[in-house]
């Protein structure tokens, strides 16, 4: 089976994205495109974070409500939330009312504020991770990697929680670390040029 299917204007695409209609703007000018700034990266491992067991539809169509209850994902704010916060958050039906869930994007603003104390920039500690071009390696044909489990550990043995090797698979899909547009989507030369032109971060 393809994993491409024909978008609206003709073009082949990557076929997840014609899973829902919330997906296809997601596809066409986020997902696989490269991200420094260090909220955007926040928001995108929470949010992969808080998508565990659940469907990506679930949580695109409710991130708006997300940013609005975590400080548009501002860790320097959340980090000193408190147990009122927490239960304002579970008891809020606009997102994922999961404690655990919850409590992790406290704990791990928490440990933001930590890295960026260390490495200057959480965008110059996730892009220390990007692995070497790898040609032979089919697209969407993995959920982990070498990479992956790594990060995933370097993250757990700072405190992060919700951070598993798959978990942060997709996020390494969704900020660019990795280019897994399928061969022959329309978007993913376009994500490959972003890739090209984009200036790694480097350490404070």
């Amino acid at each position: 089976m393809t994993n491409l299917i024909s978008g609206p204007d003709g073009h082949q695409r990557c076929r997840w994205c014609s899973a829902a209609p919330e997906f296809l703007a997601y596809h066409d000018t986020e997902w696989g495109f490269p991200v420094s700034d260090d909220r955007r990266l926040f928001e995108k491992l929470c949010l992969e974070g808080f998508q565990s067991g659940l469907s990506w539809r679930t949580i695109l169509a409710k991130r708006e409500n997300f940013r609005a209850a975590f400080c548009d994902f501002d860790f320097a704010r959340i980090a000193q939330f408190d147990q009122h916060d927490v239960e304002r958050l579970v008891n809020d039906a606009g997102i994922v009312r999961h404690r655990g869930k919850i409590e992790a994007v406290i704990n791990n603003a928490r440990r933001a504020m930590e890295l960026v104390e260390r490495e200057g920039s959480l965008a110059a500690f996730f892009w220390r991770h990007e692995p070497a071009p790898q040609r032979d390696v089919e697209p969407q044909s993995a959920s982990t990697s070498a990479e992956s489990i790594a990060l995933s550990k370097a993250l757990k043995k700072q405190g992060w929680k919700f951070v598993g090797p798959t978990t942060v698979y997709a996020f390494m899909q969704a900020m660019g670390l990795i280019n897994d547009h399928a061969i022959g989507c329309v978007v993913r030369d376009e994500v490959e040029r972003a890739r090209l032109g984009f200036e790694r971060p480097a350490a404070a």
